[in-house]
């Protein structure tokens, strides 16, 4: 899993090859991302392993997001075996230039001179 900041996203990556799309699923509760998917174990009777290592069962992965993500925004792609979450910053926690107001209107200040005798 990776994860990355483009301008004011986050970008998560996952590879998940083989996985069954329609067991990827990504939520978001209480500030925690949570991905969770499975790959379905081959059952084919006739065959005879030489060599089993690639995955098979459930993968789970959690993340704390914080409090500066704009959760109801958040989306995510299943492609070609990579799972791409894209997680906006909210609005609130974005940077932004406070611009300072400047007095335009001049006052005189009028002064009277007094005499010392």
């Amino acid at each position: 899993m990776d994860l990355c900041k483009i301008g004011d996203h986050y970008v998560l990556t996952a590879d998940l090859p083989g996985i069954d799309p329609g067991s990827v699923d990504v939520n978001v509760d209480n500030g925690t991302l949570t991905i969770s998917a499975h790959r379905t174990a081959r059952s084919e009777e006739s065959v005879q392993w030489l060599a089993n290592e690639r995955f098979f069962g459930s993968y789970r992965r959690q993340l704390s997001l914080g409090d500066g993500i704009d959760t109801s925004a958040i989306s995510a792609t299943y492609e070609n075996g990579v799972l791409t979450v894209t997680i906006p910053v909210a609005e609130r926690a974005r940077p932004r230039k406070i611009e300072v107001a400047h007095g335009t209107d001049r006052k005189s200040i009028e002064t009277t001179t007094v005499d010392a005798d």
